[in-house]
């Protein structure tokens, strides 16, 4: 038997020394995998002077030794927390990142001002489906519906409405450019986080630059490629007066809000995140 308290210093000195962000939250959460317990439940563990079996410890550090080598925390574990969703996640999908869980509060914000009884929100380009089910799980009365086109982030997608969904909720295999033309002129809410990343800016983390999809990252020269299209789909599904919402990088506030205009749009508005950087703008159909 192996003390937790020994096996957890290990595993963090392990990650610190790789470089990985946040080390002991990591670590911790490693450890919670294994034994199929909440991170809270591990450090009281650890307070109670628990032990590891030998099997488990085996199992911690080649998991370790994964996260070591800064595959994604998330495709080790096959989860991703997004507000109050645990998704399925792994390769060929992009793993939900927490500035995006204030995009979808500003979308489940606009479905909740809607007059109508049963208001529908579309997600473009779901991937996951992060804040489609998030808008379909915080607002029950709506109908809402998530668009990918990628066959290799779609099945996660499956996944997660049918873990999610309930029967409000619809995923739908199609580029977004095309997407829903029955819809056309009746949503109220179009969301979206669209790969944005200019083809020459490499993201820093490994985690990103070796794990995430290009398709979900890489949105041409400029990074625009796939907002122009978001914002040209979002104008023919949207009513007079429905709510668009598009997450961005934190240099490109000024760059969509001038396409926006530039397509029509009215009432164009930046959102900062939880660290005060702009990384969404809102606009409404005129």
């Amino acid at each position: 038997m192996t003390p937790l308290t020994e096996a957890l210093e290990r595993a963090v000195d392990l990650l610190a020394r790789a470089g990985v962000p946040d080390a002991r939250v990591d670590a911790e959460l490693l450890v919670g995998h294994v034994l199929g317990l909440s991170r809270g439940s591990v450090q009281a563990k650890v307070v109670m002077g628990a032990s590891l079996g030998p099997d488990d410890a085996v199992a911690l550090a080649a998991l370790v030794q994964r996260r070591a080598a800064r595959e994604p925390l998330q495709h080790i574990t096959g989860r991703a927390a997004f507000r109050a969703l645990e998704l399925s996640v792994g390769p060929g999908v992009f793993v939900p990142r927490p500035e995006t869980e204030s995009v979808a509060q500003l979308a489940i914000d606009a479905l909740r001002a809607v007059a109508s009884p049963e208001p529908v929100g579309v997600d473009l380009g779901t991937g996951s489906g992060a804040i489609a089910l998030a808008m379909a799980t915080e607002v029950p009365q709506a109908r809402i519906f998530g668009v990918e086109v990628s066959p290799q982030a779609y099945p996660w997608t499956r996944q997660n409405f049918r873990e999610h969904g309930g029967d409000n909720a619809r995923a739908v295999f199609v580029d977004l450019a095309h997407a829903l033309p029955e819809l056309d002129g009746t949503v109220d809410v179009v969301a979206s986080n669209p790969p944005y990343i200019p083809l020459g800016a490499i993201p820093r983390d490994p985690e990103v630059r070796l794990h995430d999809p290009e398709l979900a990252l890489y949105g041409g020269t400029d990074g625009l490629d796939v907002v122009h299209h978001v914002s040209a789909t979002a104008m023919r599904l949207l009513r007079p007066g429905g709510f668009l919402v598009i997450e961005h990088g934190d240099e490109q506030a000024a760059s969509v809000g001038a396409l926006l205009a530039a397509d029509g749009w009215s009432a164009v508005a930046h959102h900062r995140d939880l660290t005060g950087r702009d990384r969404a703008t809102s606009a409404l159909r005129p």
